[in-house]
């Protein structure tokens, strides 16, 4: 299946139904009086989050969506049928902004969770309704209100515990597939991951969490170098970033100028998020033997990395389970420390809140005519309305 993760939709609830006009016309009863009911209110449009969708595609294809309109009143003080809502399913993790003042109008982050985004008209009244003791056969009745209309630009954030960062070919894929079910596509050369992936790591019989792997990043992509920053959104979401960096690139390059690189560009992006702890994971140390091993990890405290450095291989397994392991009892830490509450909870909520305010006005600036250029398979450049099909596909495993 195809993924998309950015869409324009039209939204239009329902319209109310009219009043009825009508007077009791029985045998035996002669001027019975008014009973006309009132009309039926309009069906609103609801979002709702549904973990079995990941993607939205589908949204492609039907962009348009209606309510059901209020029937209208009838005789006998009879109130017509209530339209039925509009519900639309879409991906857990979908962001709702209007797209006419790029505001956001909701987040839908968790399964079931519901949003109304357009509400339904009103009901018309009834002649009954303006009966009094001065006017006992009126003939006024009023007409439904009509539904509202918006467009809404739907973006899905990938809900993960831990995101993978880092260069082109560093070992991300390989690494998630050791690590996990996630199969995806791995080969000898740059960008074979062109859509974010994400895999369920395991650590004993009931521990786990969601390690999300993003297409890679290159020097310049604030500019739209490579895939620019298209996917940096997926890991708002995130709590912890593991930096990967290939200890020993083929083409002699420097570890510690490739992550000084794509710190900058992420920098660049959000400063937000770029303030998320940051695990540097060393890669492919296979190649190396322990002298050089240490030698690079002293050239990466040298350079001003304070934070935890792990050396694995990908390819072979070795430093993956400790890895893992540390991951695990990393978050079990954070989300202790969140629900204490306190300093350290507050500090973390304010920063969940800068980094989706940051991504949030990154994507309405990018859709509004940025630097940024999203190129898919065939070519075509740019996100215009809701022509931002990337072209390739992607598997998720539960």
């Amino acid at each position: 299946m195809k993924f998309v993760d950015e869409v324009s939709i039209w939204v239009h609830a329902g319209r109310g139904g009219d009043g009825c006009l009508s007077f009791r016309r029985e045998r035996n009863l002669a001027k019975g009086g008014p009973d006309g009911g009132d009309g039926g209110d309009g069906g609103d449009v609801i979002l709702e989050a549904q973990a079995a969708l990941n993607t939205l595609v589908d949204f492609r294809f039907q962009p348009r969506y209606k309510a059901e309109a209020g029937q209208a009143g009838a005789g006998r003080d009879m109130t017509g049928r209530r339209g039925e809502d509009a519900v639309i399913k879409v991906p857990v993790g979908t962001l709702v902004i209007d797209e006419e003042d790029g505001q956001p109008l909701g987040d839908l982050a968790e399964e079931g969770q519901q949003l109304r985004v357009a509400l339904g008209g009103r009901r018309g009244l009834g002649n009954t309704r303006f009966k009094s003791s001065t006017n006992r056969a009126p003939r006024k009745t009023t007409s439904g209100k009509p539904g509202e209309k918006r467009k809404l630009r739907l973006q899905l954030r990938l809900l993960a515990d831990v995101g993978l960062l880092g260069m082109p070919n560093a070992g991300k894929s390989t690494l998630i597939r050791a690590v996990s079910a996630a199969r995806p596509k791995v080969a000898d050369y740059p960008f074979t991951t062109l859509v974010p992936q994400l895999g369920v790591v395991r650590i004993g019989s009931g521990s786990s969490f969601v390690l999300a792997d993003i297409p890679g990043l290159i020097e310049g992509a604030a500019e739209g170098a490579g895939l620019g920053t298209r996917f940096l959104k997926h890991l708002a979401r995130t709590r912890v970033l593991l930096h990967l960096l290939d200890a020993a690139p083929i083409d002699g390059s420097d570890p510690l100028a490739a992550m000084t690189a794509i710190v900058a560009e992420l920098e660049r992006y959000s400063p937000a998020l770029a303030q998320r702890p940051r695990w540097l994971v060393l890669n492919k140390i296979d190649l190396l033997d322990d002298a050089a091993r240490a030698e690079l990890v002293e050239r990466f405290r040298a350079g001003g990395v304070d934070g935890p450095i792990h050396l694995v291989s990908a390819a072979t397994g070795e430093g993956t389970e400790v890895l893992m392991q540390a991951i695990s009892q990393a978050l079990t830490e954070m989300a202790l420390s969140r629900s204490e509450g306190g300093e350290a909870a507050e500090a973390e909520r304010a920063l969940d809140d800068a980094i989706a305010e940051e991504v949030l006005g990154h994507a309405l600036a990018y859709r509004g005519g940025g630097k940024q250029e999203a190129v898919g398979d065939d070519g075509d450049a740019g996100l215009e309305d809701d022509d931002d099909d990337h072209g390739v596909e992607v598997h998720y495993v539960p």
